[in-house]
């Protein structure tokens, strides 16, 4: 096979664009996980279907491609190059929008896509989203896949790769914001003849779906990005670490992998440089645990997925004991970008210390369930009531939850807080891996940190008796406000017992658990005084003394 090279990857996005300068039309069928779920499979069939038996299959061109955003309206279908997309398309809706294909919208079917959802995003991680098929690696080069690549393994050496990475200020997209050039420098820099490139893909937090959509609807962004940053530290061997429950994601996966090797962007000797680099998948059970790099490392080599003490970080003494870089999904699915476009430009998006953007999962009550990207430093009211659509049912705002479990619930009052990674740690949250739960009037606070601390309580792998036992007591306290049960000596318990677990805890689940406890009690303390068995007490009559009754 020759070696694959910018002028290859060129010529096939030449046949691309040209196959389809020939349609008329490209019909664009959501694939990803929320409208297959809800038959969007059918509807292209019945969209193939239509189009044979209109005698059209040289003018429209159906398509699977992925998320597109607005998951709760799914099916979701758009018409190119027209900009019209329909929500919750059913195969009996497909006559009608074909008999309108070249006239006015099928209206009762329209999203309207001049609203604040689609114009106040910022995608880049997202880009190509619900644009290619993922499934097709033709498809990703016709958009300029792999020439970051290329670019990287032909004309900058290892350490150049780095440097554009620090230019662009990208951190760390899995939750904690580590300058990911600096783990990257690490791993360079580290001794030893065998490294590791591993993607966490264990996404595990209620609510959140970010790394799955990527997964799906952009597999080869990943892959590219794992691939330059394998060839930066000196990496031969890479491995994706996702959770067995995302059978769709590990689908695309495999492809991908499959069909970055048979066009020489994966395997032996890259674009004839005499770099080498190979991706297996790894499955995991669903552990929430195994999110944490150190526990990950174990599930990997076949142990029980339990954290390890650091120092030594993965960065040393990782995987099989050899210096090993451990990134998210979309810290890798940015790296292709970066290398393309230049450090400078990425970092010309967002704040003085929080570049780019950030992919949200919202959900909740909210208008506009769905995955959204957004440049660092908006605020969360943007992103609620603009992006978000604001409160259906005519409800009022409550709280809003980021981060996850491990993440803080942040009350009206500090909507106008940018979202960065400074910020929301200073009001006692995280920026997470990209969480987003909004909750309502109905909602009270004290159930909330109930569900989250049984969740962590459950994932709770029992190494370490902090978390252990310790998040076992906070919920069984919890449960005491749940039932109107609680005094004032299970308050002052409860406070005491959240200190400790977040001090002592091994890992990051365990530090980090107590934080929707903390701030639910810190933002709305007085509904745990509602729920303290004194609140519930009738207040005691003083009758007057006999002689005072004379």
């Amino acid at each position: 096979m020759t070696a694959i090279n910018v002028d290859a990857l060129e010529k096939i996005r030449q046949q691309e664009e040209e196959a389809l300068s020939g349609y008329r039309h490209i019909i664009h069928i959501c694939a990803g996980t929320g409208c297959v779920s809800s038959d969007s499979p059918l509807v292209m069939a019945a969209f193939n279907k239509e189009v044979k038996a209109r005698g059209l299959e040289d003018q429209i061109l159906v398509k699977q491609v992925g998320c597109m955003g607005l998951c709760a309206a799914g099916p979701v279908v758009s018409i190119k190059p027209d900009g019209i997309l329909y929500r919750s398309v059913t195969p009996d809706d497909v006559p009608e929008i074909m008999d309108h294909i070249d006239g006015e919208p099928v209206e009762h079917k329209l999203i309207d896509t001049s609203t604040p959802f689609f114009t106040r995003q910022h995608k880049v991680t997202l880009k190509f989203s619900g644009n290619i098929n993922p499934e097709r690696i033709e498809d990703y080069i016709r958009v300029k896949g792999y020439l970051g690549l290329i670019k990287a393994i032909t004309s900058m050496t290892p350490q150049g790769v780095i440097d554009e990475i620090k230019i662009s200020g990208l951190r760390g997209r899995g939750g904690g914001g580590f300058p990911t050039h600096q783990k990257w420098q690490f791993v360079h820099d580290a001794k030893g003849d065998m490294k590791y490139v591993i993607c966490n893909a264990d996404e595990g937090d209620p609510g959140a779906f970010m790394d799955r959509s990527i997964l799906e609807s952009d597999p080869h962004a990943v892959v590219e990005g794992m691939t330059i940053a394998a060839y930066a530290v000196g990496a031969r061997q890479g491995y994706v670490y996702v959770r067995a429950e995302y059978p769709l994601a590990v689908k695309r996966l495999r492809t991908a992998i499959r069909q970055a090797e048979r066009n020489g962007l994966l395997g032996e000797n890259i674009a004839g440089t005499g770099f080498s680099f190979n991706i297996d998948l790894r499955l995991g059970a669903g552990a929430f645990v195994c999110g944490e790099e150190t526990a990950l490392l174990n599930s990997i080599e076949g142990d029980r997925g339990t954290p390890r003490p650091r120092p030594p970080f993965p960065a040393i003494s990782g995987l099989e004991g050899k210096p090993t870089l451990i990134n998210n999904v979309e810290t890798f699915a940015n790296v292709p970008h970066i290398l393309l476009h230049g450090g400078e430009e990425f970092a010309s998006i967002g704040t003085e210390k929080s570049k780019g953007t950030k992919v949200f999962a919202i959900t909740g009550k909210i208008e506009n369930t769905g995955l959204i990207e957004v440049p660092m430093g908006i605020t969360l009211r943007e992103i609620v009531y603009d992006i978000g659509g604001g409160i259906p049912g005519g409800r009022q705002f409550k709280a809003v939850q980021t981060g996850g479990p491990s993440g803080g619930c942040i009350p009206e009052e500090l909507l106008d807080t940018p979202v960065d990674y400074e910020n929301l740690s200073r009001i006692g949250s995280i920026m997470g891996s990209g969480g987003l739960i909004v909750m309502d009037e109905a909602s009270n606070m004290v159930d909330v940190a109930k569900f989250f601390m049984e969740f962590c309580m459950d994932e709770s792998c029992g190494k370490c008796a902090p978390c252990r036992v310790g998040t076992t007591k906070i919920y069984q306290i919890l449960k005491k406000f749940s039932e109107r049960k609680a005094t004032e000596e299970d308050l002052a318990m409860l406070e005491e017992l959240c200190e400790m677990v977040s001090s002592t805890s091994l890992c990051g689940l365990g530090k980090t658990a107590p934080n929707p406890v903390i701030t639910s009690l810190k933002y709305f303390r007085h509904e745990y005084l509602e729920r303290m068995q004194s609140a519930n007490q009738p207040v005691p009559v003083e009758l007057p003394e006999k002689a005072d009754l004379a």
